[in-house]
């Protein structure tokens, strides 16, 4: 286990400013995650109330990663144009106000178009955090930095898990829907605490510089410094939807339906099912801290390939445990080598990305995984539906996709340390 003092030390260097774009990038990740997991806790409460089975619901989900990509090349164009902050905000206002939305949806038609807006406003938002925090930190102990900031996902899901444990009795999945919203008042913080990413204003600054320079001649000089920069990156890009694809089965496979899996086959009681999934998500946040920081030392392949290998293992606690207990301890141990994995992921894309595009190249590259992997949830539930057996299906995905992600990962090229530049 790594010693406090080596994941700590990496914040003394920062500056106030850089704290409070740290803060605001976890937290508007959190509050997201928040929100999508309220829908996954509630998907056998939606079910029953709108008379249909959890397939049906996990269609909702289906619609949110779906429309995520869009939102990822929607936000992250405009983040690259007109700034990381702005665009930030308007990513947390929007999903709030869907979320709170959901919560007065009057059939499961009219709740799958709101989960596909709300994909939309959800796919912004990790990219531009990322990139707006990236471009602001230094890139000393960035590992650390990206395994802790991409565990604000399991925050969210902490945060989804206690509110449901807790409060599901007294308010209902509509309920929990009207407190998702409540991530709208992190505009506020940014506002008033958070600047704009200093490379971003470079990159804009010689942007205008170059407007008054006469034009130059040939066919690549006419064409705009991003989509040059998508030209030549093209190739990295599309290895990076393959990689996000296997990183996002890893995660949806291994989550999206686990706290049906404990409802319906396992028989656990809401309170139970929400202690397991508090328990995992700070099992989540100790992989991230620890894999992210190791990736300083290994790099970023070998930490991911690591985590994903090391999740196998762990099969016959999370998969086929016989007590709650022990059905606890596995989910714990598979989500810290999962989100041990994941935990690299938002350093790994941003520096791989070219400054241009860094706004929308890492967040498209994300969500399209998500969209490849989209159909995830709904068939495993139909697959545990029609063959009555959960953990065969859960077992048979960490086993297929752990394998594709270490072999994916070992292919990549090795970017730790990747200077921030504006051009």
């Amino acid at each position: 286990m790594l010693p406090p003092m080596s994941v700590l030390a990496p914040f003394r260097q920062l500056t106030r400013l850089q704290r409070h774009t740290f803060v605001a990038a976890f937290l508007g990740w959190t509050l997201d995650s928040l929100d999508f997991f309220i829908l996954i806790f509630c998907v056998p409460a939606i079910a029953g109330e709108f008379h249909t089975k959890a397939s049906a619901v996990m269609g909702a989900v289906f619609m949110t990663q779906a429309f995520r990509p869009v939102g990822a090349l929607l936000f992250g164009m405009l983040a690259d144009r007109y700034g990381r902050r702005p665009v930030l905000m308007a990513n947390i206002l929007s999903f709030s106000a869907i979320e709170l939305a959901c919560a007065f949806a009057p059939s499961l038609a009219a709740l799958l178009a709101l989960r596909a807006l709300f994909g939309l406003a959800m796919g912004g938002e990790w990219g531009v955090g990322a990139a707006l925090a990236f471009e602001t930190l230094p890139k000393e102990g960035r590992g650390t930095f990206s395994g802790i900031l991409q565990e604000g996902y399991a925050m969210g899901s902490i945060l989804a898990s206690a509110a449901f444990a807790i409060l599901f009795h007294w308010i209902g999945w509509r309920g929990l829907f009207i407190l998702g919203a409540t991530p709208a008042l992190l505009v506020f913080y940014v506002q008033a605490r958070v600047e704009e990413s200093p490379v971003w204003l470079e990159g804009a600054r010689k942007r205008r510089e170059r407007v008054q320079l006469p034009a130059r001649a040939g066919l690549l000089e006419n064409v705009p410094g991003s989509a040059r920069s998508l030209l030549h990156f093209l190739p990295t890009f599309l290895f990076l939807v393959l990689l996000m694809t296997a990183f996002m089965s890893f995660s949806h496979g291994t989550q999206d339906l686990y706290p049906t899996f404990l409802t319906v086959y396992a028989k656990l009681k809401p309170g139970t099912v929400g202690l397991i999934g508090v328990l995992y998500g700070f099992g989540s946040i100790g992989g991230g801290i620890v894999f992210g920081t190791l990736s300083e030392k290994w790099g970023r392949k070998r930490a991911i390939v690591t985590a994903a290998l090391l999740a196998i293992p762990v099969i016959p606690l999370y998969a086929y445990g016989h007590s709650a207990i022990t059905l606890g301890v596995g989910a714990v141990l598979m989500q810290f080598m999962v989100q041990g994995a994941w935990g690299v992921v938002p350093a790994y894309l941003t520096e791989l990305s070219p400054a241009p595009v860094r706004a929308t190249a890492p967040g498209l590259a994300y969500q399209l995984g998500g969209l490849v992997t989209s159909w995830n949830g709904k068939g495993q539930a139909l697959a545990a539906e029609r063959w009555g057996n959960y953990p065969a299906v859960l077992a048979v995905t960490v086993i297929v996709v752990a394998l594709a992600l270490a072999g994916l990962a070992s292919l990549g090229r090795e970017a730790k340390g990747q200077e921030m530049t504006a051009v």
